[in-house]
């Protein structure tokens, strides 16, 4: 069997795309999402379902399920490797084309595939076939790419109940997602936790939902409002190839093997504030040992020792275990307790989940018994506040008997003075020294000494070493682009000084790929764009508008068309690759000089 030059490059691309794939998947977790575009048709037209692998690849091509009304017919597959926040992932995508024999809504249930061993399943996905006449209805739900949306677990608490938020954000295709502080003026803000993904429908459109759940505590009482939320991210936004005017190369990126290429949108999503009523707590009924602690907790307490000479110390272990704001949480009072003297506690808080509000909190409190009259430790009583049943509630522990004797070293009734006479003796007065003794000279003070100047300005140098720092540091705060300039020249540099040694040994193959990674970050620190996002299609779009010289673009294009060439029909020679270090360097150089 025969192939022409532009089945060879495909089959080429697919052997390098494999490559790539299995060293992915064998690193990153696997998965399966079920896409259909559209989920809305008339009758006698086709949806395309894609069941996309991320990183893993199944062995057979699996067949639909069979579902009442609808024919599907396997249309092929492609590859894409994506980098998401830094992470990479290979997502092969098997593509079948759905019509419908009759309207109505079809659901294509849930499709389950055997990958290594391991069962990936996807989510059900429905289907709406209108008829040929039929006019499609309006969207149920907003069609904006992306979405954010605050959602408190209730809107009505009590002043210290710990409230549950979640911080809700719906994409498509987004990547560089950043979540600001949530603002919560009259709360205290607990720790947060990010929620496993889901796929979810909103309206027409299928969405991601990454969800955030944070807590806050009110501290003050009325209508307070929380939030907005605001999200800042990057969408990434299809965008079409541009043609080379090389049939071979048109035809091999034109392949859904290489996936599409995208043009990244930042864009800042905000969502609705949200009123939250806070009420006191009850006053009737409160109970005197309540102490400020809202949720629901159990209450525990040991001693020990339990036999102590009057004057030792006895350790009280008291546990708090429960949910609610354990920060919160006080030791039970001890006002109560005579004939001991009592030192102030510590106390450590123990959490077992992520937000921090289930756990246990332990205080340590250590009282030493002043009488031998002393026969027992009180008992101990500690309250809370249910807000589930809006009631108080009391736990006690009963009184813990001890053993306290009297201490064998304590001092004598009567103690002698300097003089041998039993206390409260008179003594004669001792009359003054005649003779002052041997005398010895006093040193200079240390206001005099050099030594002891010098040291006064080791402060001050300290504190102008730290002011500088700060203030570079505060410079570089607000200069991100210096920070990322200043990085780029160290990457620029340490990058050519590893291209002439790649050069030198002839690997054609590492050579360029180093070259592509120069050049990305290059350009992409010149027009603020993510390296990753830099192709060859930027030199037209963004760098020839604003009047760059047209002799850098051709030599950055012909270093571009190199690097492509060697990744698809590689042919590289020593020689070759050693005449080039200086083009790539001179570009480079020429790039990090312009005034964009």
């Amino acid at each position: 069997m025969r192939l022409n030059s532009t089945s060879f490059v495909r089959v080429l691309g697919v052997a390098l795309a494999a490559g790539l794939w299995f060293a992915a998947a064998a690193v990153f977790a696997e998965g399966l999402t079920a896409r259909l575009d559209p989920d809305t048709i008339h009758l006698g037209e086709s949806a395309q379902l894609a069941l996309q692998f991320e990183d893993c690849q199944p062995r057979t091509v699996p067949a639909l399920p069979p579902v009442p009304g609808l024919n599907s017919t396997y249309a092929g597959q492609g590859t894409a490797l994506t980098i998401d926040n830094g992470r990479q992932s290979m997502v092969l995508s098997l593509n079948y084309l759905v019509t419908a024999s009759q309207p109505g809504v079809f659901t294509i249930p849930a499709i389950s595939v055997n990958v290594n061993g391991k069962i990936v399943s996807s989510a059900p996905v429905t289907l709406r076939v209108l008829k040929a006449n039929e006019q499609a209805p309006a969207a149920a739900g907003p069609g904006e790419p992306a979405l954010l949306k605050l959602i408190p677990a209730k809107t009505t608490i009590y002043l210290g109940e710990v409230l549950p938020l979640d911080v809700q954000l719906y994409y498509a295709n987004a990547q560089d997602v950043q979540l600001d502080p949530l603002p919560a003026d009259g709360f205290t803000s607990g720790k947060s936790a990010t929620l496993p993904q889901q796929q979810v429908r909103v309206g027409n459109r299928v969405y991601l939902r990454a969800t955030v759940r944070t807590t806050v505590v009110a501290t003050r009482l009325g209508d307070l409002k929380v939030g907005p939320a605001e999200c800042r991210l990057n969408l990434r936004i299809p965008i079409a190839r541009q043609r080379t005017g090389n049939p071979m190369f048109d035809d091999l990126f034109d392949d859904p093997f290489f996936g599409r290429r995208y043009q990244l949108q930042p864009r800042t999503l905000t969502s609705d504030a949200q009123t939250i009523h806070v009420l006191p707590l009850p006053a009737e009924n409160a109970p005197a040992s309540f102490a400020g602690a809202v949720g629901s907790f159990t209450f525990s307490a040991t001693v020990s020792p339990t036999n102590v000479a009057i004057g030792e110390p006895i350790t009280l272990t008291v546990r708090v275990t429960g949910q609610g704001a354990l920060d919160n949480v006080a030791l039970p009072s001890l006002d109560q307790w005579h004939n001991f003297k009592v030192y102030p506690p510590t106390s450590q808080v123990e959490t077992t989940d992520q937000l921090g509000v289930e756990g246990t909190k332990t205080f340590q409190q250590v009282v030493v018994p002043e009488s031998l009259d002393v026969r027992e430790l009180p008992a101990l009583a500690f309250s809370y506040f249910d807000p589930a049943t809006r009631s108080y509630r009391t736990l006690t522990q009963p009184a813990v008997p001890v053993v306290v004797r009297p201490s064998a070293g304590g001092p004598s009734l009567m103690t002698a003075n300097a003089s041998g006479a039993p206390a409260g003796a008179p003594t004669d007065i001792v009359g003054a020294k005649v003779r002052l003794g041997t005398l010895s000279m006093i040193a200079p003070p240390l206001i005099q000494r050099p030594w002891f100047l010098a040291l006064q300005a080791v402060p001050v140098l300290a504190w102008l070493g730290a002011l500088t720092w700060r203030k570079r540091q505060d410079h570089l705060a607000r200069n991100p682009q210096l920070v990322r300039r200043q990085l780029v020249s160290k990457q620029l540099k340490r990058g050519l000084a590893e291209l002439a040694r790649r050069a030198d040994a002839n690997d054609a193959d590492a050579f360029f790929a180093l070259i592509f990674r120069l050049l990305q970050e290059g350009l992409g620190e010149r027009l603020s764009l993510p390296a990753a996002s830099i192709t060859e299609a930027v030199l037209d779009e963004q760098l020839q508008p604003r009047g760059v010289d047209a002799a850098l673009l051709a030599a950055a294009h012909e270093l571009f068309q190199a690097c492509n060439q060697q990744r698809y029909a590689p042919g590289g020679t020593r020689p070759n690759l050693a005449t080039l270090v200086p083009q790539v360097e001179s570009t480079l150089l020429a790039i990090g000089q312009l005034k964009l």
